[in-house]
């Protein structure tokens, strides 16, 4: 490729000095012939220059077409012939221009007219000769997607001509008739002066044009595929419709029936807008499917489910808060943490609805609280009275047992015989949004290869998650943010962490005698009476009988065993009038408990003989202890070996654990340390061995709060000072002998005073949990809190006068 000025003006393609004809945003490539506008001023300015020029010049009137994109013109344009003015199609007047050669723009000069004059260089383009074979390859690769594009628009008087095109640079120059091009892409052809490239280019341009044109036919194609299946669907559909409809009329049609009955009973029940939409994809499934299809039958239970549930049906809460502690403490006696936090709840639920905060960010006020105490104390029924005095319904979900995540969140509806969770079916079952959902023993769900139901409950007693709570077998939201939870367990420390992180905190730690004296007589026993067939005033229990029912018949933390007793009790006496034994009415006093119900099971050691207490040797200390069913007396017996028979050594029996085990080594460490200062013979505990049992040997036994009494057994033992019977301990004992705290003390006062314990030493960092603890049963103890060891052993030990003489020397 070269370029070349020409000077001589005697030839029709030699440029020299030629009028600018501007084209706005349009490109002319050489061998195109274009019609202008002369009505455009510098259209016209410039033909008539170029004709004015070629009254002195042989040949055609010449102009020079260059670009002008966005006001800036190209730096190459192309030299044209006016072969015709006259008019165009439309009646105003024209010129036919034909472009022939690239023309690279040079300096301005002057010219008749008013057109702009500019100096042009004709731009050579060299074409090989021959044409290499690429080349020739790249001619008839252009050539056929020419010959594509042009049968796709109906081109057919087209495609000769192109095919009939040898030249190269014409047959690139060609692709400016393309009406696909870009005004950048022309302009980019007509500044490639190489005519190899210029094709190269022409042919890229071509072959992404009938690229893009398949993308858009598939697209066009699908679409109106779509528009047809949908046409024909809905032809379909009329046509079934007006078939089941003379099918009904003739009452053979049940199925178009019951898929119209559902589609109405959606459409008329009060359901949430997205559950509504759910409904109506799933009654277009049900008329979709075949009567044979088993996916109708899963729908129609589907829809069976969520009709049934009461979306938007909620129960008036009673907010005389009067009233409802009222209707606590006639059901319930003492939990007064629970009832005064039900009584909160009301009054904050209250003061939210007057001021119309119900909702706040798409959440109602629930509430989940998690009861936690030993079995027997009230806590299921509990729930119960808080329905009632909240005025809402009430459901009862056991999940002791439990094992299976499905069993909270539902099964997928893929599996047969799927059904929603139990949290869905409580709802259900309610009838309402806001029931009382009583959760029942929570911490006795596991888990297993089905999955953790522990870890599905965190999202239904997130009061933060709960209002989007999306059942498995439901997959619509369902808002549970105004139901109150009450869950149940025995153990705290068998509930998740996560879990309980979720749920407020109430212990119900167990009642004391006086409670289970009020209960027995105002819900217990007119209860039994009943289910006995005895009427009130037939048969009478003095309260001494039922004092002594609670403390010497039963020891527990609740009332379960006491009501069981009662009801023995009045059945005996039923049993008896029925026999002609016994005469109605009677009065059962504590002097008739034995004849009618046998011996006591629970005698305090306080009540019996000082030679037969546990305590009555010395090496034997009574503890307090935290159980399953509550607090606990627990005895600790310590014994030493013969130096001639036992190894030395310590011995621990009674199903121990590692904390409890290690607390035992702390206090034998203790006292070997600082015997000498507490004038105890510890040459004994180096040469003998040492032997520590907790009786009840079946039950396990773990934590660090048995440190003192272990201590207290073995200074007895060694000291043969007998341990005080009336004085129970419990605390945590350091290398250094500190006493530190430990937990579950209401409980183990509760224990100390159902087992007839009058003294009981405490950590004096546990002070502060006496306010837990009724003031009646403390009136009767007399609690010290102590620091050290050694003023537990001043305060358990008694006086070496009436200790043993000799320290026995094996159990």
């Amino acid at each position: 490729m070269a370029a070349e000025t020409v000077s001589s003006p005697s030839s029709p393609d030699a440029p020299s000095a030629l009028p600018v004809l501007p084209l706005d945003d349009e490109v002319v490539l050489p061998g195109m012939v274009v019609p202008l506008d002369l009505s455009d001023s510098e259209v016209r300015a410039a033909v008539e220059a170029a004709q004015a020029a070629a009254g002195t010049t042989p040949g055609k009137p010449r102009v020079l077409l260059v670009p002008r994109i966005d006001g800036t013109y190209a730096a190459t344009g192309v030299l044209g012939t006016v072969e015709q003015v006259g008019r165009l199609a439309d009646g105003d007047p024209g010129a036919l221009v034909r472009a022939r050669s690239r023309v690279r723009i040079g300096a301005g000069t002057t010219g008749p007219g008013a057109a702009l004059w500019v100096e042009g260089t004709r731009v050579a383009e060299n074409v090989p000769e021959p044409l290499p074979g690429h080349v020739t390859e790249l001619m008839k690769e252009y050539k056929a997607l020419a010959t594509t594009w042009l049968k796709k628009r109906g081109a057919w008087q087209v495609v000769d001509r192109v095919q009939a095109i040898d030249d190269v640079a014409a047959l690139a120059d060609n692709s400016g008739y393309s009406p696909f091009l870009t005004t950048e892409q022309k302009v980019e052809l007509l500044e490639t002066a190489d005519p190899v490239a210029r094709l190269k280019l022409a042919t890229q341009h071509l072959r992404d044009h009938l690229a893009e044109q398949d993308v858009a036919e598939t697209i066009a194609k699908d679409v109106q595929e779509g528009v047809d299946k949908q046409q024909r669907e809905f032809l379909l559909r009329r046509q079934l419709e007006a078939v089941r409809k003379e099918l009904r009329d003739l009452g053979g049609e049940k199925d178009g029936e019951e898929s119209d009955d559902y589609r109405a009973r959606v459409e008329a029940a009060d359901l949430p807008e997205k559950v509504r939409e759910a409904a109506l994809k799933e009654v277009d499934k049900l008329e979709r499917s075949s009567d044979q299809s088993p996916e109708g039958s899963w729908i129609r239970t589907w829809l069976d489910t969520v009709l049934e549930l009461p979306w938007n049906t909620r129960t008036e809460d009673a907010y005389d808060i009067q009233g409802a502690k009222a209707v606590l403490d006639a059901e319930h006696s003492g939990l007064a943490d629970v009832k005064e936090r039900i009584t909160e709840y009301l009054a904050v639920r209250k003061r939210r609805t007057e001021r119309g905060l119900g909702v706040i960010g798409g959440r109602r006020g629930g509430a989940v609280l998690a009861l936690v105490g030993p079995p027997g104390v009230g806590k299921t029924s509990l729930g119960e009275s808080v329905a009632h005095a909240m005025g809402r319904e009430f459901v009862r979900v056991a999940l002791g047992g439990v094992r299976d995540e499905a069993e909270i969140r539902g099964h997928r509806r893929t599996y047969v015989g799927a059904l929603p969770g139990r949290i869905v079916r409580a709802i259900k079952e309610a009838g309402s949004m806001n029931p009382v959902v009583l959760l029942d023993e929570i911490d006795k769900v596991g888990s297993d290869f089905r999955g953790d139901p522990a870890a599905a409950l965190l999202e239904v007693l997130d009061p933060a998650q709960n209002h989007t709570f999306r059942d498995h077998y439901l997959e619509v939201e369902l808002d549970l943010s105004d139901v109150v939870f009450l869950a149940t367990a025995n153990v705290l420390e068998a509930i998740p962490e996560a879990l309980l992180d979720r749920m407020e905190l109430v212990r119900l730690d167990g009642y004391t005698e006086d409670e289970k004296v009020v209960i027995a007589r105002d819900h217990l026993l007119p209860r039994q009476l009943e289910r006995a067939g005895l009427a009130a005033e037939e048969v009478t229990i003095d309260e001494s009988a039922l004092r002594r029912l609670a403390g010497e018949y039963t020891r527990e933390a609740g009332v379960r065993t006491l009501e069981r007793s009662i009801a023995r009790l009045l059945r005996k006496v039923a049993a008896q009038h029925e026999l002609g034994e016994r005469e109605l009415p009677f009065t059962v006093g504590a002097e008739d408990l034995r004849a009618l119900i046998g011996r006591p099971h629970h005698v305090p050691e306080s009540a019996q003989d000082p030679a037969e207490r546990r305590t009555a040797v010395p090496g034997v200390a009574t503890g307090l202890a935290v159980t399953g069913a509550g607090g606990d007396v627990l005895f600790v017996e310590a014994s030493l070996a013969d130096p001639e028979t036992g190894a030395a050594g310590l011995t621990l029996t009674g199903q121990l654990g590692d904390v409890m085990k290690e607390s035992a080594q702390i206090a034998l460490s203790f006292l070997r340390s600082h015997g000498a200062e507490l004038e105890l013979p510890v040459g004994d505990l180096k040469d003998r061995g040492v032997h520590i049992h907790f009786p009840a040997g079946a039950v396990p036994k773990d934590g660090p709060s048995a440190g003192v009494t272990m201590t207290t057994a073995l200074a007895s033992l060694l000291s043969g000072r007998l341990v005080r019977t009336d004085v129970a301990m419990t605390g945590e004992v350091s290398l250094t002998g500190r006493v530190l705290p430990i937990g579950g003390v209401k409980q183990k006062l509760l224990a100390a005073h159902r087992a007839g314990v009058t003294t009981v030493i405490i950590p004096k960092r546990n002070e502060a949990d006496l306010d837990d603890v009724p003031a009646e049963v403390l009136e009767k103890l007399d609690v010290h809190p102590v620091t050290d060891v050694r003023q537990v052993l001043e305060l358990a030990l008694a006086p070496a006068d009436v200790a043993s003489d000799t320290v026995p020397a094996a159990a």
